[in-house]
């Protein structure tokens, strides 16, 4: 018996080797009758290198030719090199011309970390008030931009001011050309490149505010996600080689970090982006190990931005976060089961509903365990923005006022539909948009994707990256038809995606598959089709927009504001340098950068306690005392105040969004009897009272100079406080 067993034994070991033999044969087998692909021949690999050679070509001309668009048009509309410094200076405005004045400051600055030293611990721009400049205002392209101006020699060859909106033109260009990119990618031709430029180009007005204010963070920002955005659509793509996905993804992981870096809200972009690639993984479009490589990304730049941010927990707090670490933990979770069963589907619903939860979970956690400044005032907004609430707050209905924050208009919309953008994006999105469901059906019927999709098949809902882009822009847009300002974001894409549709092929396939088109032979006719729509188009664009255009370039326009001029002259000139400005922000914005006097408020509103700063200065065009008025300068140690006429006696904006208007419903000014809207105080309204120079006013405050759009007034130290 021990002898049987041990030959038994003996068999069983020997089977197993022998199993394995099996499988390495039949794996050789399978190798050797996989069908070696052969080499292309030497006219089709010209062919497309030409064709790759052609459109990289033209991506990089599309850019370098809007750059130097944008250098000529704002040379033409402010007149720039013919004006002195400090007329230069004036044409930033707002915010715009706080992130200029910083940049000014570092290159006067003795050292580069001297410089940065000063800015973290900056206590010479508003009163009684230490900043990190740096982290509050994301001054990370300012501190670029003068390391790079200093170490290239710059200084002995261009003017700051030229260099500094010479690289962020040079931006906006890899802007353009990223955008060409992504739409090659997605239609195969660089025809829909070309287009999605013109566009752009064409409707610049709702695609971009570099011509209003060049210093913003979004025009440092975006370009960079356009970028990661190109690097992200050919990952995704089903065809990419080992070596392209390789560069996809350093170029995507890269651009992420950077882009996160540039801009203080990028995390809610990246956020929308994340939600549609978890869609895109739900409805097992994509490999899941793919989307889960990206979603690495997010979480690796996060937390280098937090470390080098100077601990910055709005990014621990993001919904960005929430969302990769649910995601991250539901895969960590989740069961095997076979595809296409009904145990599957049911495990697809249970993820969706756990990735739902935990977000909200970890979110909540998040906010109660990690210090972080509650930004309260924007939830307050959009509670007021939706209805769910009313209120007097000076600062809320001041917000809902701007026209950014505002749904867009109707001329927004005509615009887009005279360059013909709009109907074509609508058109292009409703066939995707049906096909992704058609996909999306089959996918649920237990029909499997095929792997390779040739254009006769006529599934343009197939490709990963066109479903990607129908998702996103579809989010994105949701936003824009809220809030105008983040058109800003969607209309790019909206160019990008209606272009690559025209200019697709499988597209005008998709279509006739639906019709059922007999008549021609629909790849003939798609192919035809891919072609001359867009070149009827380009052509059309051609006659009607680029006489406009040129008409730009060759009309002179001069920006002339001798007002602020003599006021910035007199105030580097007559007053003290250790003196205190008080007035509107967006005027402390301009005197910051124009003389480096400081302020009591700045025109930044994602900080509180400047919010209240701002509501309060503001109340020099309110129905306040003189009395009033003087305890809150001298609150925050102001030594002159500047009253705006144009502020004063505004009269052209919305009924009810004038600032003095504003202020009078914050301050129960404003009584509503049988439908009539009354104001009523006992006092005047302090802008014009104070001109008139008559006690008590005079008892507070001197006038020490004055022109057709300021009054400035010296704040009295020592005051009668006789009536």
């Amino acid at each position: 018996m021990a002898e049987e067993e041990g030959s038994a034994i003996e068999l069983r070991q020997r089977k197993k080797p022998k199993s394995s033999e099996n499988k390495e044969s039949a794996k050789e087998e399978k190798i050797s009758e996989t069908p070696v692909p052969e080499r292309a021949p030497k006219h089709v690999l010209f062919q497309r290198f030409a064709k790759i050679f052609i459109g990289c070509l033209a991506a990089v001309t599309s850019g370098m030719m809007y750059a130097l668009y944008l250098s000529a048009y704002h040379e033409r509309k402010f007149w720039f090199s013919n004006r002195q410094e400090l007329e230069r200076e004036i044409t930033f405005q707002g915010d715009s011309a706080i992130y200029y004045s910083y940049y000014k400051d570092m290159l006067k600055a003795p050292s580069f970390e001297r410089g940065v030293y000063e800015l973290t611990h900056n206590n010479n721009t508003v009163s009684l008030k230490t900043i990190n400049a740096v982290q509050q205002m994301s001054l990370y392209p300012e501190l670029i931009a003068s390391v790079l101006y200093q170490a290239t020699g710059s200084n002995e060859i261009i003017e700051p001011v030229y260099f500094y909106i010479g690289i962020v033109f040079g931006l906006q260009g890899i802007y353009v050309a990223a955008l060409f990119v992504t739409s090659w990618l997605m239609s195969g031709t660089w025809l829909a490149g070309m287009l999605t430029v013109s566009w752009f180009i064409i409707n610049r007005v709702d695609t971009t505010r570099i011509e209003n204010s060049i210093p913003l963070r979004e025009n440092w920002a975006l370009p960079y996600f356009a970028c990661q955005v190109a690097a992200l659509t050919g990952y995704l793509k089903s065809n990419l080689n080992t070596y392209g996905e390789r560069f996809c993804y350093l170029l995507m992981s890269a651009s992420t970090y950077t882009f996160m870096m540039m801009w203080e809200y990028s995390h809610y972009l990246l956020f929308l982006q994340a939600i549609s690639l978890f869609l895109l993984d739900s409805f097992s479009l994509e490999r899941s190990d793919k989307v889960h490589e990206v979603y690495k990304i997010y979480i690796f730049s996060l937390f280098l931005g937090y470390l080098l941010q100077f601990e910055n927990s709005a990014l621990l707090v993001s919904p960005l976060l929430s969302l990769v670490v649910a995601l991250m933990l539901v895969k960590c979770l989740q069961l095997n089961a076979k595809k296409e069963t009904l145990v599957a589907k049911i495990m697809k619903v249970i993820n969706f509903y756990l990735v739902c939860t935990l977000t909200v979970t970890l979110n909540i956690v998040m906010k109660i365990f990690v210090p972080h400044e509650e930004n309260g005032h924007m939830l307050k907004f959009l509670e007021v923005k939706f209805g769910l609430n009313m209120t007097k707050n000076f600062t809320l209905n001041w917000l809902l006022c701007q026209k950014s924050l505002q749904a867009p208009s109707q001329e927004f919309f005509l615009r887009l539909t005279q360059s013909s953008l709009l109907p074509f994006y609508i058109l292009v999105l409703i066939i995707c948009f049906l096909s992704m469901m058609q996909v999306i059906f089959r996918r649920n019927n237990g029909k499997s994707l095929k792997e390779t999709v040739t254009l006769e098949d006529g599934r343009i809902g197939e490709r990963p990256e066109i479903i990607y882009h129908v998702i996103h822009t579809i989010l994105l847009g949701s936003l824009a038809m809220v809030i105008e300002g983040l058109k800003y974001l969607w209309t790019p894409y909206v160019c990008m995606l209606a272009a690559s549709g025209v200019c697709s092929s499988e597209l005008w396939m998709t279509l006739f598959k639906w019709l059922r088109l007999r008549t021609i032979h629909p790849v003939l006719l798609a192919l035809i089709l891919s072609m001359a729509v867009p070149t009827i188009i380009g052509l059309s664009l051609w006659k009607e927009f680029f006489p406009r255009l040129m008409t730009e370039l060759t009309e002179l326009q001069e920006f002339y504001d001798p007002d602020t001029v003599e006021l910035m002259t007199w105030i580097k000139r007559q007053a003290p340098v250790a003196a205190v400005f008080a007035g509107s922000p967006q005027l402390m914005g301009v005197i910051k950068l124009c003389t480096g006097w400081m302020v009591t408020s700045l025109p930044l509103y994602n900080d509180e306690d400047l919010l209240k700063r701002n509501e309060n200065i503001y109340q020099i065009y309110s129905k306040r005392s003189a009395e009033d008025v003087y305890k809150i300068l001298t609150s925050y140690k102001a030594n002159y105040l500047i009253v705006e006429d144009a502020i004063c006696n505004e009269v052209g904006t919305m009924r009810g969004c004038r600032v003095k208007d504003l202020l009078d419903i914050a301050n129960g000014h404003v009584v509503y009897e049988e439908g009539d809207r009354l104001t009523y105080s006992k006092y005047g309204r302090f802008c014009h009272e104070v001109k008139i120079n008559y006690s008590p006013y005079v008892n507070y405050f001197t006038r020490v100079y004055w022109n057709r759009s300021y009054f400035v007034y010296k704040i009295n130290t020592v005051i009668s406080f006789q009536s």
